[in-house]
């Protein structure tokens, strides 16, 4: 949340170690988004109404510039859940350092009709026109994932509505549900209760089952209290997702400052355990995206906040570099493992793109890029960048796009391909491998005018990407062993027979932030 001029980012910690358990609510904040200081917990287990755990939850200021926490709380060993709240100390305090859990929590029971250990992460609240609050939960009934609605007059009595606000067959459990309003038309976010007829409204879940996020957006009809997706929407595993790889549990909030939507998501590793446990630590907050409805209608659009170019060093171009199929050219200059790459590709002709076969999944991306790899010859690409790459190519994980023509147009492939990311070999004592998927989205890009651009954040093990201005992302975690410090290269290919003209490439050297430990 933003509040009196400071931001504040409450975050899922076990203190007590690098893997899952002892979960509290750490706590640190920032004037911009990009320099961090830690400071006390904010909530930890200490009541009985969360003696078992402080899970995941949102902020809301209240009216009067009153902020409230409503967080899931963990009661026995059974993970029976209930929703609590807890509020600042002393709101004189700029870091808003401790807070109260009044005794009169929890404020929200699941009934006889829900089930308590799929039932937590309370969104933001938003105030309806009859004055009444609102919030939505995250649950399941059998495999049938579920967004509760309950309301409240003064943030005290909560009432569970008849009608869940939106449920969808067949997805289980949906955790950190996120529900905001976006402008159809303009580039500003909106506070999470606007409401208009130039606005449509988002809905995210997190699904358990997949470990991935994804989203709709359509009408929230305030009468019925219900959010219908638009007609093309996906509802499912087939649909839209804020990024295509190792993303979840994110949160948007409204940045009155700047009047932006922020959309912050998390990384876990995908490395072994016992590799987390070496390094003492896991897990990683991603770097915060403004988030708008693409002009287009059909999605919405990401891109790192602005305040991320204050890290930018050692600036170096290339442009109006042609590159024939085969062909790999070093950006040097910079450093490799830490740096932020942006690039803009035209090509003369689109006939060489490959066909598509129509037995492929359209849906399975990820599939079509594992077996259409960065060494895999084709067409129209593959072309992009090869970052955390060792000097022999031992190591390396591209990022790239490739061109297919379907019976009605094309259909662009965005992939981060981390499976020759390490020459770790990636077991564990248990027996259990590290994670390296060729993880892969298609791209909704009008190529008419034969161009596409990608930028890259390059940062030792992980690789943030978006392609086309931010209409497809991917991260990757990688773990390279060669590949690191001023030993990490980054080269821009070319491996389909059609040429790929560079038209300007960007990239810079990031400097560290400051990491102020209280």
């Amino acid at each position: 949340m933003y509040y009196n001029g400071i931001y504040h980012l409450f975050y899922q910690y076990n203190p007590k170690g690098a893997v899952w358990g002892n979960i509290v609510w750490a706590h640190s904040v920032s004037e911009d988004l990009i320099n961090w200081k830690k400071v006390e917990h904010a909530i930890y287990p200490s009541k009985p109404f969360d003696q078992y755990g402080c899970w995941s939850g949102s902020a809301t200021i209240l009216p009067g510039n009153k902020p409230v926490i409503l967080y899931t709380g963990i009661i026995d060993k059974n993970n029976t859940q209930v929703q609590n709240y807890a509020v600042p100390a002393n709101l004189s305090d700029p870091y808003l350092r401790e807070w109260i859990k009044p005794d009169n929590n929890p404020l929200v029971v699941a009934d006889e009709s829900v089930n308590k250990t799929a039932f937590r992460d309370p969104t933001t609240a938003w105030l309806g026109q009859d004055g009444h609050w609102r919030i939505s939960l995250g649950g399941r009934r059998k495999r049938r994932g579920i967004a509760f609605l309950y309301r409240s007059r003064d943030f005290v009595h909560w009432v569970k509505a008849k009608h869940a606000l939106h449920t969808s067959a067949g997805t289980g459990n949906w955790e950190c549900p996120d529900f905001y309003p976006v402008s159809v038309s303009g580039k500003n976010g909106l506070d999470t209760s606007s409401l208009g007829s130039d606005v449509k409204h988002v809905m995210k879940v997190s699904l358990d089952v997949t470990r991935y996020e994804y989203y709709t957006f359509g009408t929230y009809d305030t009468k019925r209290d219900r959010y219908i997706p638009d007609e093309n929407m996906i509802d499912g595993w087939n649909g839209l997702r804020y990024d295509y790889g190792n993303f979840y549990a994110s949160k948007s909030f409204f940045d009155p400052r700047k009047n932006r939507r922020i959309l912050w998501g998390w990384a876990n590793e995908s490395d072994t355990t016992e590799n987390d446990v070496k390094k003492g630590w896991a897990g990683i907050q991603l770097i915060p995206r403004t988030i708008v409805m693409d002009p287009n209608g059909k999605q919405l659009l990401q891109w790192p906040v602005e305040e991320l170019d204050t890290l930018r060093r050692d600036q170096v171009k290339l442009s109006n570099k042609e590159l024939v199929k085969g062909q790999m050219v070093e950006i040097k200059g910079i450093t490799a493992e830490q740096a932020d790459v942006e690039v803009s590709f035209s090509f003369d002709s689109l006939e060489k793109a490959e066909p598509f076969d129509p037995s492929w999944d359209r849906y399975d991306a990820q599939k079509l890029c594992s077996q259409n790899d960065s060494t895999v010859e084709g067409g129209l690409g593959p072309f992009g960048l090869v970052t955390l790459a060792s000097e022999n190519l031992e190591e390396y994980t591209p990022v790239f796009f490739r061109v297919f023509k379907a019976q009605d147009k094309q259909l662009v492939l965005l992939c981060s391909d981390a499976s020759r990311s390490t020459l770790q070999n990636g077991t564990s004592k248990t027996g259990v491998n590290a994670y390296r998927p060729s993880f892969a989205g298609f791209v909704d890009v009008d190529l008419t005018e034969k161009k596409i651009s990608l930028r890259s954040l390059i940062d030792n093990s992980v690789v943030e990407s978006f392609g086309a201005g931010g209409k497809t992302c991917i991260t990757s975690r990688v773990y390279p062993t060669l590949a690191t410090y001023s030993n990490a290269h980054l080269f821009v290919f070319n491996n389909g027979t059609e040429p790929i003209k560079i038209d300007s490439l960007n990239a810079w050297s990031m400097s560290k932030p400051l990491h102020m430990n209280h």
